[in-house]
């Protein structure tokens, strides 16, 4: 009589995990002003710019703006909203969207969120990589912050973190922004969950916690 095979154990097979999205630690600072502290910097000579309102952004040039601009700096809230949330976002005449061109290029922006009544938020203010360290800080952020007091607010503020460029806090100091609070919290890296290209750098003071 033939012996039957000695059963063994079945082994389960072991679902490979997906590893977990890493963990980094977002520094927001907010920055307040009550009453203009700055007069408009001047242009550096020989730099020929416009600075226009995009009176009505399409939804695939606000995309360009934002994600260019706002990549280095981790800027995710937007990206998260399909073409019609962000078309009527945009589309919002409290939103306003000026953009400033280099040689007929864009080369930055400024965002003003009139939505909150006696308060201004500067909602965002960049540049394009190609155009980072250009010397046209002082002139787009002076002028912005002279736009924003032209509509007598009772107050003007700005959100700034430890993903944004090093000279940007100084540069809103600089104006007269003050800092009046700071919050710490830890965040899905949003290279890992999709919302941000994988080659996108982080500042070392993002990590860990």
């Amino acid at each position: 009589m033939a012996r039957k095979p000695a059963r063994h154990p079945t082994r389960r097979a072991t679902a490979k995990r997906a590893p977990r999205p890493k963990k980094l630690k977002l520094v927001t600072t907010t920055m307040e002003m009550r009453e203009p502290q700055h007069r408009p910097a001047a242009l550096p000579l020989g730099i020929k710019v416009a600075l226009l309102r995009a009176e009505t952004p399409t939804v695939s040039f606000y995309r360009y703006l934002y994600n260019t601009v706002g990549a280095p700096a981790f800027w995710c809230a937007r990206r998260t909203l399909d073409d019609a949330a962000l078309g009527a976002l945009v589309a919002d005449p409290q939103i306003e969207l000026y953009v400033l061109y280099v040689g007929g290029v864009p080369a930055g922006f400024a965002e003003l969120d009139l939505r909150q009544g006696t308060e201004i938020e500067l909602a965002h203010f960049g540049f394009v990589p190609e155009f980072v360290g250009a010397g046209l800080t002082d002139y787009l952020l002076g002028w912005a912050v002279g736009e924003a007091w032209r509509r007598a607010p009772e107050r003007l503020w700005v959100a700034t973190t430890n993903f944004d460029h090093p000279t940007v806090l100084a540069a809103y100091q600089k104006v007269g922004f003050r800092a009046v609070s700071q919050e710490t919290r830890m965040i899905a890296d949003p290279r890992a969950t999709g919302l941000l290209p994988k080659d996108v750098a982080v500042s070392r003071a993002a990590l860990g916690g």
